[in-house]
């Protein structure tokens, strides 16, 4: 492939259009096509060609990035167009589920369609800069192939063969990131029935957050050993400040569907008489897989 392979990108939401708009910046020929028509104006006065139908946008380039609504919304688009993918890459950036990607991965190599698939750590306004963290899985030859066009959105990671692989971490740390947003609001709303705007609050879980976080290494390195003594905090104090925050809930009227779903994680792990444990042996009450 040439230095400056031609991209077609399919699907212009706010972050298929900022994909298409830093290929754009890099260099690269880029042709657009959205469902949608109408969608590729501004990007098309950037210099982007702008696909008369999706046929055009197959055919005038050797790799198609997909940043499409979902993983049915794939098939829906691709599917028509199967026999003139055949031959190119197929970089799925939309996103799907780890089982979907290794789905998506056995049809591409049914149709002889080259595929890696992708999970972006970022917002669209994030997207071309280092920040943007971009995790792929599937074909390496493709994946090093690619690797400079690639690292034009945002620094990228590669986790290996399994399509999967990537969709996995992926959803995982949006995972914590919403988990950590509900705990967040569930704040917020305690706050309030003393007054304490949610903007206010905010600002100080902003400000505190970050500080907690370096001691999350240590707590996967616990994770991965399953040994959960020497504890800095362990499952019975832990329980007693979820008891006390549990119960300033209920004072405050807010309901525990966030804070009490903490609690019966410890309190699991203490019924089965681990309370002398580190608090962090709640993750065992998640029921995770064996350890590798």
């Amino acid at each position: 492939m040439a230095d400056s392979p031609r991209i077609s990108v399919l699907g212009l939401g706010a972050m298929g259009a900022a994909l298409a708009a830093t290929f754009l910046r890099a260099g690269y020929p880029t042709m657009v096509w959205n469902r949608t028509p109408g969608k590729d104006s501004e990007l098309v006065a950037a210099g982007a060609h702008g696909a008369p139908d999706l046929a055009a946008a197959i055919e005038a380039s050797e790799v198609i990035v997909a940043c499409l609504f979902d993983h049915t919304s794939v098939y829906e688009t691709l599917d028509p167009v199967v026999a003139d993918l055949s031959g190119r890459i197929l970089v799925n950036l939309t996103s799907t589920r780890p089982e979907e990607a290794r789905e998506l991965a056995n049809w591409a190599a049914a149709n002889g369609i080259e595929y890696l698939d992708g999970g972006i750590m970022a917002t669209p306004n994030l997207i071309g800069q280092p920040v943007a963290a971009i995790y792929y899985s599937g074909s390496q030859r493709v994946f090093d192939e690619l690797r400079t066009v690639l690292e034009a959105l945002g620094t990228t990671e590669y986790f290996g063969e399994d399509p999967g692989y990537a969709s996995t971490v992926d959803f995982a740390l949006l995972a914590a990131m919403y988990s950590m947003f509900a705990g967040v609001y569930h704040g917020a709303a305690m706050v309030r029935s003393v007054g304490m705007s949610a903007e206010d609050f905010a600002r100080r879980a902003a400000n505190f957050l970050p500080a907690m976080t370096f001691n999350l290494p240590r707590a996967g390195k616990r994770f991965d050993s399953g040994d959960y003594t020497r504890p800095v905090q362990d499952l019975r104090f832990a329980k007693a400040a979820l008891d006390a925050i549990v119960a300033a809930s209920r004072d405050a009227g807010v309901d525990l569907d966030i804070i009490g779903a903490v609690r019966n994680l410890i309190d699991r792990q203490i019924a089965n008489g681990h309370g002398a444990d580190s608090y962090e042996r709640m993750f065992e009450s998640l029921n995770p897989p064996r350890r590798p």
